[in-house]
């Protein structure tokens, strides 16, 4: 798939499209974010974030501009918001400005879940304590709790398409884990 094709799909709520640029771009957005941070975790809690807003405004990208640009400037906005978020004074009462989240179509099973579900499940459990702790938890929540995504967005106090970018990478992360297996 190109680029292109991928964007045109995500604008139509493609999810494969959606698979696509995550793989294509995540390692650029999230190394752009390392040096800027200094630190993993706020990288790649910066880059799922940054992901997230990308698919809910993907209908905005002019195709004049390079979508990796598109995404660096992004991310790069998220990060000098939450330097800003950190800089005001706790006795700040203002209420934070909640940015509206669209729905990022999920309703057919990916090449990483039929990964997944073929596993028994002593090798399910072992190959998921090596991903990353808030990674571990989304995938809990998700395929043994069996919670929806509104339900995980609540339960960790984030937006519905930060938990589908999160759940997303995880299972990513966990198809490499088994196939290394």
């Amino acid at each position: 798939m190109e680029i292109k094709e991928a964007i045109i799909k995500a604008k139509n709520k493609e999810q494969i499209a959606f698979n696509f640029l995550l793989d294509t771009y995540w390692n650029d957005v999230y190394a752009f974010q390392l040096k800027r941070t200094q630190n993993e975790n706020d990288a790649e809690d910066i880059t799922i974030q940054t992901f997230s807003k990308a698919f809910d405004k993907i209908d905005t990208y002019n195709e004049d501009y390079k979508f990796k640009t598109w995404l660096i400037t992004i991310s790069k906005n998220i990060h000098i918001d939450l330097v800003r978020k950190q800089k005001k004074s706790i006795n700040d009462t203002s209420k934070d400005n909640e940015d509206n989240y669209f729905d990022i179509v999920d309703d057919s099973p990916t090449p990483e879940d039929s990964i997944i579900t073929e596993q028994n499940l002593a090798n399910l459990l072992r190959d998921i304590k090596k991903l990353k702790p808030h990674y571990q938890e989304v995938i809990n929540l998700r395929f043994f709790q069996e919670l929806s995504y509104k339900e995980i967005s609540e339960e960790l106090k984030e937006p519905i398409n930060n938990v589908k970018v999160k759940l997303l990478r995880a299972k990513k992360l966990l198809a490499a884990i088994i196939t290394k297996s």
